[in-house]
């Protein structure tokens, strides 16, 4: 596994101190202050125990040579077992207690086996050799078997003697490339939704390459979004960004090798691919699917709410308007084809869950929008007149609780 180019943990970042906000700024600083102590901390262990290695070969001679060779001979030692020791930073809890397990099983085996051999008549030299070799074919074979049933081991049935080992590990995410392409999980990451490690496959942003480079205009377009979408989740703060070299030379289709690379890094997969997931949830694997949670982020409306909407075009039945929410959802309006490319107030009939989301219903009425619309011309109105009508003196006063209206100055047709 490799990391992105520059630094251990960060792609290059040309911005000033002056243009990062402050929060971020400040979770910046501190990743890199707990990242530096982690490191010299390791460092300085390191180069105790190598030096301690180093002057007891010098000191005590191994194997008779010169206390220059044996020297280096604890050098080398000390090399080895530093290598070993970050190798086996990367095993899990069930791994390493499996792998005591088996090779503790082995050394007893390899024991009991020397017992035997120690009362035969076979020659010292012999004897002496087989002993050794059978105590190391047991310890090995143990540690390798033990290492690898370790997954089959259920820590949770101890009480919680070791803890939850998946809460204090980092949470690692793969990026599947149409869920790069998409763009949201950009957003999602900056809303701070999305933490952890996020790996991006090598393949992955291969087969982004190829879209990028793509003859067609659309899909150019697309692979091109995708690799700025990259870009922008590279650049926050708190994730950590890192590419896997990993490959399955052996599988062709890129949602298998995620598939097996999420079952390698114990990993989630965030897409919007709903075939690999379906595919991924029957292996067992963790799926963060950016559809369902758009689904669940869209506003919950009830049948008899007002809402207002822009509609967009006609509907398929006679009379219909249909309009769209901010987050996609469509708005089947009835008696509003005529309000096209206009803002209308509606009152929801009914809300249906069909397969590819969410479907509002609603109604239009033109009348109680005209009588809306005249009242309010009313009021407007009414305080103009108001307004002209009060620096001079009334025209005509209202008539009484018992007089009768003013007769028509015209003469009544019934009259001879």
């Amino acid at each position: 596994m490799q990391r992105t180019p520059n630094g251990p943990s960060r792609p290059q970042n040309t911005t000033t101190n002056s243009e990062i906000p402050p929060h971020k700024s400040n979770v910046l600083a501190r990743v890199k202050q707990d990242q530096v102590g982690t490191f010299w901390d390791m460092l300085a262990i390191r180069a105790v125990f190598t030096a301690i290695c180093v002057a007891a070969g010098f000191h005590f001679r191994p194997f008779s040579v010169s206390r220059e060779a044996g020297a280096a001979t604890g050098f080398l030692f000390a090399l080895a077992v530093i290598l070993f020791e970050v190798r086996l930073r990367r095993a899990s809890m069930r791994r390493l207690i499996g792998a005591a397990t088996g090779s503790i099983l082995g050394i007893l085996g390899a024991y009991f086996t020397t017992l035997v051999l120690s009362h035969t008549s076979m020659p010292e030299s012999t004897r002496s050799f087989l002993i050794l070799a059978i105590f190391l074919v047991m310890a090995y074979i143990g540690l390798i078997l033990g290492a690898n049933k370790g997954d089959m081991l259920n820590l949770q049935a101890l009480g919680g003697l070791f803890g939850s080992e998946r809460s204090m590990k980092h949470s690692v995410k793969l990026l599947d490339t149409s869920v790069i392409i998409d763009g949201r999980v950009a957003d999602i990451a900056d809303a701070q939704f999305l933490d952890g490690t996020i790996i991006i496959p090598q393949f992955v942003l291969r087969e982004l390459q190829l879209v990028a480079d793509s003859a067609d205009p659309l899909k150019r377009q697309r692979g091109r979004r995708g690799l700025e979408v990259l870009q922008r989740v590279q650049k926050m703060a708190h994730l950590e960004v890192q590419i896997a070299e990993d490959d399955f030379p052996s599988i062709a289709e890129v949602d298998l090798k995620l598939i097996e690379l999420a079952k390698r890094y114990d990993a989630k997969i965030v897409t919007n691919d709903f075939n690999l997931n379906k595919v991924a949830t029957l292996q067992g694997i963790e799926i963060m699917n950016v559809n369902q949670l758009a689904n669940a982020l869209k506003p919950v409306v009830l049948p008899g709410e007002s809402m207002r909407v822009f509609i967009l075009r006609e509907g398929k039945e006679y009379n219909q308007g249909v309009a769209y929410l901010d987050d996609g959802t469509m708005v089947v309006v009835d008696s509003a084809r005529k309000m096209i490319n206009k803002t209308i107030d509606i009152t929801v009939t009914s809300v249906h869950q069909t397969t590819a989301g969410k479907m509002i219903f609603g109604r239009y009425d033109e009348r109680g929008e005209q009588v809306a619309r005249v009242a309010m011309a009313g009021q407007g109105q009414g305080a103009q007149g108001q307004g002209e009508s009060q620096p001079g003196p009334r025209a005509v006063e209202s008539s009484g609780g018992g007089e009768r209206p003013p007769r028509p100055l015209y003469p009544e047709s019934n009259r001879s």
